[in-house]
């Protein structure tokens, strides 16, 4: 019985997720001496690209159908081939399409299901967080079916090598009764979600005009820009950059906060990321006790040299 990973795509090409859930799939599959397939729907290229986390094999369900995103569809597509291949566990990203896709699945499939998984199962218990990651439980799955959704970037990918087949797949799709007009991209710009790093800024910038410096050190760095909740909410910075609690929960290897105080909502939605570095001008502010490095100091000051810094090591 094979283990069935659905590997999302964006605009073509698979995401930073979908690579973390075929490692997921592809590491539990090893333990359980069998195989790790994966299921990609719509327009997408480099579908090989997942023998290297432990796939074997890629069903690409290429209609165009299911170039935009639609779980009733998508749901339909993974359901026929975990069928397909007899897969007793089902593997998502605890993403937005996971979190759209993998309920409905359960329900079809009357699987049990488990979301935010960190670690591998041990034998039918799995590890997930809970309390916006402040901590751990222990969830055993006792059905047949078994649907696991990862949480990014919560376990280390180990490249396995090796390409996978790639074999066209199809079956019936539902008719959904949505309708997609138009879809539009805020930016170019690197998605908070897909990013390894983060640089996010609070009030104490005193205001938009002194956004330059955070965009240049993101910039630098190949970071994401992001903010906190006031930020977006006096319109200094977009909401779809508001990360927090109440906005985008991130997980990045490394989140930069400057001017930020660190209140529980916010750390609610970053207090996943690998590494976190605070600069601030109070000591006392909340995000310190978060913090693995921290930095008191005047943004003003500080960022510029962190900024030079960087320029000279990529020199």
């Amino acid at each position: 019985m094979s283990v069935l990973v659905y590997a999302d795509s964006s605009n073509g090409s698979l995401t930073k997720n979908a690579f973390e859930a075929a490692n997921y799939g592809g590491q539990f599959a090893k333990a359980q001496g069998t195989t790790a397939v994966a299921v990609v729907t719509g327009s997408a290229s480099g579908l090989e690209e997942l023998g290297k986390y432990g796939i074997s094999k890629v069903l690409h369900a290429s209609d165009t159908a299911l170039d935009q995103f639609d779980p009733k569809k998508v749901t339909a597509v993974v359901a026929a081939a975990a069928q397909q291949e007899g897969a007793t566990t089902v593997v998502f990203a605890h993403d937005y399409s996971g979190k759209a896709v993998a309920p409905r699945l359960a329900a079809k499939l009357d699987a049990g299901m488990v979301t935010g998984a960190v670690a591998l199962p041990n034998g039918n218990v799995i590890k997930k967080a809970v309390f916006s990651g402040k901590a751990f439980a222990e969830v055993e799955i006792k059905t047949a079916t078994k649907i696991i959704a990862v949480l990014p970037n919560s376990l280390d990918k180990v490249e396995t090598g090796g390409s996978a087949s790639v074999e066209p797949f199809s079956c019936t799709l539902p008719d959904s009764g949505l309708t997609v007009k138009e879809v539009r991209k805020e930016s170019a710009e690197l998605s908070l979600t897909e990013a390894d790093i983060v640089v996010s800024a609070g009030r104490g910038l005193k205001g938009p005009e002194n956004w330059g410096m955070v965009e240049e050190l993101a910039k630098e760095l190949g970071a994401a820009t992001a903010c906190s909740r006031p930020v977006a909410d006096i319109g200094w910075r977009p909401h779809h950059e508001h990360v927090g609690q109440t906005g985008i929960a991130i997980r990045p290897n490394l989140y930069i906060a400057i001017g930020i105080s660190g209140a529980i909502q916010h750390l609610a939605g970053v207090n996943g990321s690998k590494v976190i570095v605070v600069i601030n001008t109070d000591a006392e502010a909340p995000f310190f006790k978060a913090a693995d490095y921290g930095i008191v100091g005047d943004a003003f000051e500080v960022v510029p040299k962190l900024i030079e810094a960087v320029k000279k090591l990529k020199a």
